[in-house]
């Protein structure tokens, strides 16, 4: 990894495989790291494609932050490495929190990206249901209160069903301060502004884990890809971190998606 953008107080690290192949641009969730998409930089990457992934602002070597992680800032710096980086139209590839802010940013530059594909993410525009607001509500204080240590062995235990996967869950959540994971958190909560009518202006790929509890990802993507006309990816056996829980399955449906565009 090299540091790709030095913005507003901080050092967006990251990886660039170079080339000429259509752009591939990953961000991943909260708590995580580029390190996420290890499998799936390989593979496209070794089929021809320009593959960028990065931490995120207060995330894996990212950090020192100086300025906290924030909606706003998140979708600026993530522009702002698409420009330094000369992507023309990249694909956005988002898992988590970076499904939501890939979202944010089609959205607000509908122009900038050619293709999204979301894994493991809410839909940023969906309705919620009073009970959904609630809970929302309700998540950053609960998770305040957990000591450190448990909440990376919870976090960790929900993000992935799989022995490897949440090894990588668990020590990358060990690797931030409560406070740094809460700022992410507040982030991808800022990230959800209802517009049930907004659809995507650009091809679209929705992949989750079977076994994905997070959130309300379960029932808002299948409504989601029902919106939108497109298919609902659900990989079988997998749990949040899809592309880890099941590395070769997500690769390939990225590779297919791609060559389809």
């Amino acid at each position: 990894m090299r540091p790709l953008l030095e913005r507003d107080g901080c050092e967006l690290w990251g990886d660039d495989s170079g080339g000429g192949g259509i752009p591939v641009l990953f961000s991943h969730g909260a708590g995580a790291d580029a390190a996420m998409f290890a499998p799936q930089y390989e593979a496209l990457a070794a089929d021809g494609y320009r593959v960028v992934t990065w931490d995120l602002r207060g995330h894996g070597k990212s950090r020192p932050a100086h300025q906290p992680i924030t909606t706003e800032r998140a979708i600026a710096d993530l522009v702002a490495l698409v420009a330094e980086l000369g992507l023309d139209r990249p694909v956005l590839v988002g898992q988590s929190l970076g499904g939501n802010l890939s979202q944010a940013v089609v959205r607000r530059h509908p122009d900038l990206a050619r293709a999204l594909i979301v894994i493991g993410s809410t839909w940023n525009t969906g309705p919620l249901t009073r009970v959904e607001k609630l809970l929302l509500s309700l998540s950053t204080p609960m998770m305040a209160a957990i000591p450190p240590a448990r909440l990376a062995r919870l976090m960790g235990d929900a993000s992935a069903s799989t022995p490897a996967g949440k090894r990588y869950a668990e020590t990358a959540f060990r690797s931030l301060l409560t406070r740094e994971f809460l700022d992410a958190w507040r982030t991808a909560l800022g990230l959800l502004e209802s517009d049930p009518d907004y659809r995507t202006p650009v091809p679209l790929l929705l992949i989750r884990g079977e076994l994905d509890r997070t959130g309300n990802i379960a029932t808002a993507m299948p409504r989601w890809a029902a919106a939108e006309g497109v298919p609902e990816h659900v990989i079988e056996g997998a749990g949040h971190i899809a592309n880890l829980d099941a590395p070769e399955q997500v690769s390939a449906l990225l590779l297919q998606f791609l060559r389809g565009l």
